[in-house]
């Protein structure tokens, strides 16, 4: 077992140099370089005991070369002068014989970013897998202890992000990332949750893992209810896994071209233009772009080089505006202000139970599994509940009922949103717990 560990990352100089001379080898027209390095390790664990322990250190460099609205890129994993000035030389072979690019745009002159760091946690960098088996034993042993068959992942990731240009545009990154899933079974109750954190230290393992198991042991011998239109109450983990469905589709071109939930036609039917700025969703519904949240303190820029920075995406229940690629913002003579995301939704000072205790009666759902389209322009998806749903009665868990299958048009699940608790971080997103008056279940299924 090893003790120590290190992560396989540059420094910030270093990788700027990387990248720099990469440009400086080019002969293209325009050249775009990004690097991406640093050291993922997991523990995975099922039975109570840990399964796999990897860990791999990632390094690529990838060049675009342009000529004209022509462009084509190459990749290299080997930090190595000759192997980079390669992959420079065949990114310009085969730019040059690439088709046009009708939506080609100019590489961005350089950005301004906000003066703040990612969140760089040395502990989480470079913990150790006798210490990561650790951390996975207090799981173990308390599923064990109860009874049940646990299973799961502990992962963290240190990782560097670093983009230079011809056009002077310079940019880096480092930031670290843990995460870890658990899941409990006992007899036919099943339960999961997950927790993300910048932090190995900031993860409530011992705490997710109580609360798994006592949500297990809560959802066995499950009774079959009539499927239709019920209150739901959703756990942040299940609420997670619907909300992004809503804020990809903010699309400005897909709007614009009658494609999305957010067109508008006129009366042939025809596209007439976007609903942003229309209240769409309930006044509860508050989401921005925020990667300076202290739950997550990610990247200042996107991969393009893009800011990302602070930006309101719903407000009141409001869309303030549609999410622009460079292209269709140059077309329509708006700003591009980068992709959607990290999503961020505020929430309250209250707790899920206090959800409930206001709910006369209800489903609770803990998770939202096998989410798929049904209908993109309508935003109509399907899915599962799994890991433990339950009925609400007269402000109580009343008892656990059976898997349902789902088919529902989320703007009107965030149209429907009555009541939110307080946030917590799932995967790159912060979001609340929510009650929703109305979701659409179809039928049962025979998910655990």
């Amino acid at each position: 077992m090893i003790v120590t560990t290190s992560p396989a990352l540059l420094s910030e100089d270093q990788a700027l140099s990387v990248v720099e001379k990469a440009v400086k080898l080019s002969k293209a027209e325009e050249v775009f370089v990004s690097l991406s390095t640093g050291e993922e390790s997991l523990s995975r664990f099922s039975e109570n005991q840990i399964s796999q322990n990897i860990s791999k250190t990632v390094f690529s460099l990838s060049i675009t070369s342009y000529f004209g609205n022509k462009s084509a890129s190459a990749a290299v994993t080997e930090f190595d002068e000759d192997a980079i000035a390669s992959a420079v030389k065949r990114s310009e072979e085969l730019a040059r014989i690439a088709p046009a690019d009708p939506e080609w745009m100019p590489l961005l002159p350089p950005q301004t970013y906000d003066l703040r760091s990612p969140a760089f946690d040395t502990a989480t960098a470079t913990v150790s897998p006798l210490a990561r088996a650790e951390m996975v034993q207090q799981a173990c042993a308390r599923s064990s202890q109860g009874g049940a068959h646990g299973s799961g992942t502990l992962s963290t990731e240190a990782s560097l992000y670093a983009i230079a240009s011809s056009t002077g545009l310079r940019a880096c990154n480092q930031s670290t990332k843990a995460d870890f899933s658990f899941t409990a079974r006992v007899e036919d109750g099943s339960s999961w949750a997950q927790s993300t954190a910048w932090s190995i230290n900031e993860l409530p393992i011992a705490q997710l893992a109580e609360q798994v198991l006592d949500r297990a042991i809560a959802s066995r011998n499950p009774r079959p209810i009539t499927p239709g239109v019920y209150p739901v109450i959703f756990d942040g983990a299940a609420f997670a896994g619907l909300l992004p469905w809503v804020i990809w589709g903010l699309d400005a071109r897909a709007a614009d071209e009658g494609r999305s939930f957010m067109s508008i036609a006129d009366a042939e039917g025809k596209p007439a233009g976007n609903r942003a700025g229309e209240q769409l969703f309930s006044p509860l519904v508050q989401v921005q772009r925020d990667p300076a949240h202290p739950l997550l303190r990610s990247n200042t820029f996107f991969g393009d080089g893009l800011s990302n920075n602070y930006l309101e995406i719903i407000k009141d229940g409001v869309p303030q505006s549609l999410s622009y690629s460079r292209y269709w913002a140059a077309q329509k003579g708006k700003e591009a202000k980068g992709a959607y995301y990290p999503i961020v939704m505020t929430g309250s000072d209250q707790s899920l139970a206090d959800l409930v205790a206001q709910t006369e009666r209800g489903i609770f759902v803990s998770r939202a599994w096998y989410v798929r389209y049904v209908n993109p322009k309508t935003l109509e998806v399907t899915g599962m509940t799994r890991d433990g749903t339950f009925w609400i009665e007269d402000g109580k868990i009343a008892y656990p009922i059976k898997n349902l299958r789902f088919n529902q048009v989320l703007p009107d699940m965030l149209r429907d949103v009555d009541a939110v608790s307080a946030v917590k971080r799932y995967g790159g997103s912060v979001v609340p717990g929510v009650r929703v008056k109305a979701f659409n279940f179809t039928s049962i299924t025979d998910s655990l």
